[in-house]
């Protein structure tokens, strides 16, 4: 939890995806966006019809996924 927040109450539906794969991938399956100002939810494009999941910046970074990798301003 965000202090004190359930990343699942956050509304993703405005949120803006981008291409998170770690190699050159073609079919950009990994998608990653920004929920909120520690937060993030982590897509499938190859399935659409599943929620994404969602992270704290810290539980992202001890996976070893870093968003600035990818463009997106942590």
């Amino acid at each position: 939890m965000l202090n004190g927040t359930d990343l699942y109450q956050l509304d993703i539906t405005a949120a803006a995806f981008t291409q998170a794969c770690g190699g050159p991938c073609t079919e950009g399956c990994v998608t990653l966006a920004r929920i909120g100002d520690d937060s993030w939810a982590l897509g499938d494009s190859k399935r659409p019809d599943m929620e994404p999941l969602r992270f704290t910046t810290e539980e992202l970074g001890a996976a070893g996924i870093d968003p600035a990798r990818f463009g997106l301003i942590i």
